[in-house]
């Protein structure tokens, strides 16, 4: 009687458990998250009721639907795409307002199969019509027709497990490595030679070894980048569990996504290496300054552009980073204005290049020599080699007169003879400065003037007006002291001196005294050899001039 009394006290027990168990077994389509809860739940190993998973395949008889349910789990498990049931979304009437236009569905890997997705149909969450159409191709493409050869080569043995893994695995997994390997070998030496052959065919030379260098380093991350493409797409042939496909997918798509930050870092060295080389042939130094800004800019995309494909892959959401992002750098762009605005300044600056290195400018209170033009100023150096840093964003508002940009070099001055030199002598001085500008290297010999221009207070005023050849400041002065020392060779030749600020008191009769003005020799003979003589003092002074290489 006692059994009796305790089976009955303990049967309700039992019902409500296993009423309670048939619950959490219970088929729910109400939601992306219950949908695809059912269908992973129920083809677990300790659950395996394919019939129930297939519920979440729509308008299909039960076989195609089983076999529909279980390539999509296969699918996923061969790709190392561990789904995480509570991040997805238990909202029945969820809208995926991604894209265009919103849609009732639900994309569980939106970047690496946004092929398989769900869609609600009437009130219910189901696989695609799209996923379903396209999931035997999907399954062909992870796993070949050479799978099912292997099989059923595999000898018994070959099914023995060690360490969880069969012997056949092991074996697969050392050829897999060994034909990534010779492929690499392979990749690396035809990238190499299509690398070489496209630097030739921009640069017409081999003849840069620094270059060759940085192609032999870009040759080894491609030959290694397909290598892992190989190993992505054989991996899941060996149908290892979930667990190792996940993490061994996690490690190649963080070793390919660093491989190819590498291969980029790598690229824009080879191309500002090759835009260097073409920089050092035009006339322009500005494009020589646009180098290294140039390099880091891009290098500075390239890390960007590859530190947030490392946060997609660790699961961070790329909409929400980006986002993110977005905000931020607005926030910085309002709080660093004047960088901005100097950013902007440099852009226009080698836009419109309105100087080159090495130039003579005037802007504003500035004047000197252009040394380097960097992102945020441009740095000038004055005559007193004093050093102006101006922002880039008021050099490139301000009026900037570019001297270096001149044809030539105007140099303009006056000489002044003494009141009391002849005639004959003033007209002998002229034309001999003339013929010194005709001998000199840095003059132009077709555009100057030598004339006896006018009177001052203190002496006769010869206007010397000449243009140098070189735009360099520096050789500028060098050619001006060429030509001030023959001027002044040729005056002390012919006995003309130069006159200064002065008054003279000229006394006609003083006893016992002799005139103290210069005599001066106007003899024709003796001018004419007295300039033959400068001039050849002064082609002896000039050093020759270099010639280009051929």
């Amino acid at each position: 009687m006692k059994k009796i009394l305790l089976f009955f006290l303990i049967l309700p027990s039992i019902l409500g458990a296993q009423e309670q168990f048939s619950d959490s077994l219970k088929v729910d389509l109400s939601s992306p998250n219950a949908t695809i809860n059912t269908h992973l739940k129920f083809l677990q190993e300790d659950n395996y009721q394919p019939q129930k998973a297939a519920k979440t395949i729509f308008g299909l008889e039960d076989k195609k639907a089983i076999r529909k349910a279980v390539k999509i789990k296969q699918v996923l498990d061969g790709k190392g795409l561990f789904v995480d049931v509570n991040s997805i979304p238990t909202n029945t009437n969820y809208i995926d307002s991604v894209g265009v236009k919103a849609y009732a569905r639900y994309l569980i890997f939106p970047n690496r199969l946004p092929e398989i997705y769900l869609e609600k149909k009437n009130g219910n969450w189901y696989y695609s019509t799209e996923t379903i159409a396209k999931i035997d191709a999907i399954y062909n493409s992870v796993f070949p027709w050479y799978v099912n050869w292997i099989q059923e080569i595999v000898p018994q043995y070959g099914h023995y497990q060690f360490l969880g893994i069969e012997v056949w695995q092991f074996v697969a997994l050392l050829f897999m490595v060994l034909i990534s390997f010779i492929l690499y070998l392979i990749v690396k030496k035809i990238a190499f030679s299509l690398l070489r052959s496209v630097q030739h065919y921009i640069t017409k030379s081999n003849a840069n070894l620094e270059l060759n260098q940085f192609l032999k380093k870009l040759a080894h991350p491609i030959g290694l980048l397909f290598s892992i493409q190989f190993i992505s797409k054989v991996f899941p042939s060996l149908q290892f569990s979930l667990f190792i496909n996940r993490w061994i997918f996690l490690g190649l798509d963080i070793i390919e996504t660093v491989f190819w930050i590498y291969v980029f870092l790598k690229l824009v060295k080879v191309v500002m290496q090759v835009y260097a080389d073409f920089t050092e042939k035009t006339h322009s130094k500005l494009d020589d300054q646009l180098v290294p800004i140039l390099n880091n800019l891009l290098t500075g995309i390239v890390l960007v552009f590859g530190f947030f494909k490392l946060l997609t892959i660790f699961g961070v959401d790329a909409t929400t980073l980006l986002a993110g992002a977005t905000i931020g750098g607005l926030a910085f762009a309002l709080a660093s204005q004047d960088t901005v605005r100097n950013l902007i300044g440099t852009i226009m600056i080698f836009v419109d290049k309105p100087f080159h290195i090495d130039d003579w400018i005037e802007a504003g209170e500035v004047v000197g020599t252009v040394e380097k033009v960097g992102f945020r100023s441009t740095r000038v150096r004055a005559a007193d080699t004093s050093i102006y840093q101006i922002p880039n964003s008021k050099l490139s508002e301000i009026v900037i007169n570019n001297k270096g940009l001149r044809l030539y070099r105007r140099y303009n001055t006056n000489l002044g003879l003494r009141y009391d030199t002849p005639p004959e002598l003033i007209e002998a001085f002229v034309n001999g400065v003339r013929q010194i500008i005709i001998e000199h290297p840095e003059t132009r010999s077709d555009s100057y003037n030598v004339e006896f221009t006018g009177f001052g207070d203190s002496a006769l005023l010869i206007m010397v007006n000449v243009y140098f050849k070189s735009l360099a400041w520096s050789e500028e002065q060098t050619s001006k002291h060429r030509l001030h020392i023959a001027i002044i060779k040729l005056a002390s030749v012919l006995g003309v001196d130069f006159a200064f600020p002065s008054t003279t008191v000229s006394i006609e009769q003083f006893p016992d005294k002799t005139n103290r003005s210069p005599k001066y020799n106007t003899d024709k003979t003796h001018v004419n050899a007295s300039i033959q003589q400068a001039l050849s003092e002064f082609k002896n002074d000039v050093p020759p001039q270099n010639t280009p290489e051929s």
